[in-house]
Order: C-alpha cells, then structure tokens, then sequence
C-alpha cells in the first residue's frame, strides 16, 4: 500500500505553515525561509524500506524507515526526534517526539494530490502537493 504514494510531488498549496512551526518552536528566520520555499518531497519504496527526500532551495533532508518501527530522525530545522510511521486506513502516519513534545504528520492520497496535515497541540497545518507527471 506504500507503493501508491511512490513519486515525486511538489508543493502547490499550504495553509497554517507559520503557525505549525512556530507550534514547533521554529525560530523567525527560519519560519520566513521556509513559508517561501516550495518544496517537493521524493518518495521511493524499495520492499519494506521507505525513503522521503524533501527538496527545496533552502534545504534538502532524507529520511529512511520500515513501516512500524522506531528510528532517530533529524528534521530540517534540526530538532532529534524519536519517529515511527505506521499505515493507517491508507494513511502514512508519521509521528516524531522530541524532549517531551509529539506532533504527528499525516500523509494521505485524496483527487490524485498528496496531502499533509501537521498537527501540533491544537494547530493544524495542511499543505497540498501535486504528483509530477
């Protein structure tokens, strides 16, 4: 079921942004950079093993994992979380926790777009991505 997010997808509309990273501590500078960057994230699955490698003109970082299980993350504005990502009713569910604080990233397929919504507290964020032909 991972396989059908396989692709290279580009941002074309986010909402919230700002206020998910601030949510997340994200400094000012960075939060200004990053509300103008359009990033496109590369999904690659290779049996078991996920790759996400998000690009964008201010920063390009990756991450590999298995379905289910642990793994120590770097996020791009460099918090170390403790992350897992599962699959739930067709939904890549990415949870990173971090010196005592959790937020989740949903990944879901709806009218053939990548939809992201980052949840932190009670900010949400929703960033819509369009699959590259």
């Amino acid at each position: 079921m991972a396989e059908a997010f396989a692709g290279v997808w580009h941002l074309m509309e986010s909402n919230n942004f700002d206020e998910y990273m601030k949510s997340i501590a994200v400094g000012f500078a960075t939060r200004q950079i990053a509300n103008m960057t359009k990033p496109s994230a590369v999904i690659t699955v290779d049996g078991d093993k996920v790759t996400l490698k998000t690009q964008s003109t201010f920063k390009t970082t990756e991450i590999s994992f298995i379905l289910g299980e642990e793994f120590d993350e770097t996020t791009a504005d460099d918090r170390h979380a403790k992350s897992i990502v599962t699959l739930e009713d067709g939904k890549l569910v990415h949870v990173q926790k971090w010196d005592g604080k959790e937020t989740t990233l949903v990944r879901e397929l709806k009218d053939e777009k990548l939809i992201l919504t980052l949840t932190m507290g009670d900010v949400v964020c929703t960033r819509i991505y369009q699959k590259a032909q």
